[in-house]
């Protein structure tokens, strides 16, 4: 109950700039949320995907791995079916890979969909907390050059010690949002190096089989 009157006195007592502060806390968190979730769905779907779309590609059944990719929304379906449709008229490995890579390089954008916002975010809280304390000290010193002697210096202090309360909030804000936006950014390259091997296998069991063709035939074809 104590630490709760302290927060509320200390968030009332910093002024202004408070409150577009947390709002920016507010907004960061949520969408630390949203992105955490989807993240471990996705993680979750790859690997379900991954999972259903192995045996059948080793048993050459195709079909079934394009009907996979159509009834599911997981980018592991998608990059398996891009390289079958590729492999139907490619005359080249390279072309399958490409068709494999470009799969990949479409998921990604997905995944790291607004979590780089967050180091903005909380960039913007440090900055709006330093501009609270500027501005409180600006304020703090007109109204003392107008107070009594007196009361010049128990008054700049207390004065100063409320404007430094905005600064301290946009740390506090600022320090937990650049940690989600790293822990985002940790668990998104895990997703896309799992996309990136499971690529790498798909390909070698789409080519596994196929006729190597002579650099003369590569030429000819070229």
């Amino acid at each position: 109950m104590e630490f709760t009157q302290a927060l509320l006195r200390f968030f009332q007592t910093g002024g202004p700039f408070m409150y577009p502060i947390a709002l920016v806390l507010v907004i960061g968190l949520a969408m630390v949320v949203e992105r955490w979730i989807f993240l471990s769905r996705a993680k979750s779907a790859n690997r379900r995907a991954y999972l259903q779309v192995l045996p059948l590609l080793q048993k050459r059944s195709y079909q079934n791995v394009l009907q996979l990719a159509r009834d599911n929304d997981a980018a592991m379906g998608r990059i398996a079916a891009a390289g079958i449709n590729t492999l139907q008229f490619a005359k080249r490995e390279e072309n399958i890979a490409l068709a494999i890579e470009e799969g990949i390089l479409e998921a990604v954008p997905r995944l790291e969909k607004r979590t780089n916002y967050l180091a903005t975010l909380a960039n913007i809280a440090t900055l709006l907390g330093l501009l609270g304390t500027i501005m409180g000290l600006i304020a703090a010193f007109t109204a003392v050059a107008a107070a009594d002697p007196a009361e010049k210096a128990t008054m700049l202090s207390t004065s100063i010690s409320v404007a430094m309360n905005t600064t301290a909030f946009g740390l506090i804000s600022a320090i937990p949002l650049l940690l989600f936006n790293s822990m985002l950014q940790n668990k998104t390259n895990e997703i896309v190096d799992s996309l990136q091997m499971a690529g790498v296998k798909f390909l070698n069991l789409l080519t596994m089989g196929r006729p190597q063709k002579t650099e003369q035939q590569r030429a000819v074809n070229a």
